[in-house]
């Protein structure tokens, strides 16, 4: 054993991608994951900064590895994701001087390349990484039955709101036969299930030969040997097409299931976010998608309280959740963050009346949930079964159209496909029996 590192990720699925990825390329050096950061050799923290709250959680938990450090000078600090963004690590070192390595978001090498300089790994050879041009052989470390593969990174849309083109940069697309290796890598590791990933995942293959894009990928990985089911999140509007619906629809393996986030139901606000469509073109994409796939699940994300939104542009938003039903919805109170568009605006609804929309939209989402969830009570559902819950003695697992299901069973149900018809029905799972 080399030493010991931990990884403590927050935020999106691509900075859970990243943190696997990492710690691929350290058990490639030879390093052991161990529970607790502070009595890591290597403690790398993995961050975001869409919102406010984690960007604070980051700096208590980096603050307190500065402590740490001071009892232990050897241990190396490494600070990666959205907060050191592209630009942002000369500022950052002059507030925390303790912190060895900044590495921008998908960008681990600088890591790698630190510690095989230090003295205390000078024995180490870097061909023991066997590093690729962005990804190591994928490695199942936790025997997960699913497990996110980014395809397209950064992103080049610049909502007004967003601060990701900022600290990812522009979107670029990932080579097809990078991708497909590490999705055969994991399947033949156990992995069942795999999201592909991207901060606008429909826009892959837009810098590629023609020919190549989220269609024809969806198609080459569904052909890959043990894999059950593939997923894509999250998508634009903008670029949603037939073609790409049709795929889903045509594809074994493809779950009926999209991610497509409206963020409001104004137009007024929808240009003030740059969004790139329309109320009545996002209730067209809507529709087209129930015309080829009629029974798709699809899920979306809302901002409540964006600078300007009245309580008419709020009831828009209300309006266009009750007229399209759809499956799930992640509601956001509207944070301001520096270096955006929207940052420049006034921040003019007040933090109680966010929480007041966000809570009222809360519970006509709840209500719709219900109301399909509860159409599901007596039928049977296939469900790939993703964990164990010891403490509740119970299964958990997802329907293809991501439906949270839980239900007991006797024996090893992990990663399998298991018939279980639904007894009870919330607005956020279900629960049921094992046929």
């Amino acid at each position: 054993m080399t030493g010991t590192y931990h990884i403590w990720t927050i935020g999106c699925q691509m900075n859970e991608a990243d943190s696997r990825h990492l710690a691929s390329q350290l058990e490639a050096l030879g390093f052991v994951e161990t529970r607790k950061a502070d009595d890591a050799d290597i403690a790398v923290l993995n961050t975001c900064v869409v919102r406010q709250q984690p960007e604070d959680k980051a700096v208590r938990k980096l603050t307190g590895l500065g402590g740490v450090k001071k009892s232990r000078p050897g241990m190396i600090i490494a600070l990666m994701g959205c907060m050191v963004g592209k630009r942002e690590a000369e500022g950052l070192l002059k507030t925390f001087p303790f912190v060895d390595v900044f590495m921008a978001p998908s960008q681990t090498d600088c890591l790698i390349d630190f510690i095989l300089r230090h003295d205390a790994y000078s024995h180490l050879d870097r061909a023991q990484t066997e590093l690729a041009d962005y990804r190591l052989p994928a490695v199942n470390r936790d025997k997960a039955v699913t497990a996110f593969v980014p395809i397209t990174l950064g992103c080049s849309h610049a909502c007004s709101y967003c601060i990701i083109p900022y600290r990812r940069g522009p979107d670029r697309s990932r080579k097809p036969d990078e991708i497909l290796g590490e999705v055969r890598a994991l399947a033949e590791q156990g992995v069942k299930e795999v999201n592909l990933l991207g901060q606008i995942v429909d826009r892959y293959g837009f810098d590629l030969e023609e020919g190549i894009n989220l269609a024809w990928l969806l198609k080459e990985v569904a052909k890959t040997e043990g894999l059950l089911r593939i997923r894509f999140l999250t998508s634009h509007p903008a670029y949603m097409d037939d073609e790409l619906i049709r795929a889903v629809a045509e594809t074994d393996k493809v779950c009926p299931y999209f991610e497509i986030p409206f963020q409001a139901g104004s137009d007024r606000i929808l240009k003030s976010m740059r969004r790139g469509y329309t109320q009545a073109e996002y209730r067209q994409i809507i529709s087209n998608i129930r015309s080829i796939l009629p029974d798709a699940s699809i899920n979306t994300d809302v901002i409540v309280g964006y600078p300007g939104e009245t309580e008419a542009d709020f009831l828009e938003t209300v309006k266009l959740t009750e007229d399209l039903r759809l499956d799930m919805h992640h509601i956001a109170k509207y944070s301001p963050r520096p270096r955006t568009l929207s940052f420049k605006m006034k921040d003019d609804v007040s933090a109680e009346e966010k929480e007041r929309r966000r809570v009222l939209l809360d519970e006509v989402v709840r209500r719709i949930n219900v109301e399909k969830n509860e159409g599901l009570l007596g039928q049977t559902v296939e469900v790939l079964v993703e964990e164990f819950q010891e403490k509740k003695n119970r299964w958990r697992g997802r329907t293809s159209h991501n439906k949270l299901v839980f239900f007991e069973a006797e024996g090893d149900c992990l990663g399998k496909l298991m018939n279980i018809k639904i007894d009870w029905a919330g607005p956020f799972s279900m629960i049921g029996t094992a046929e």
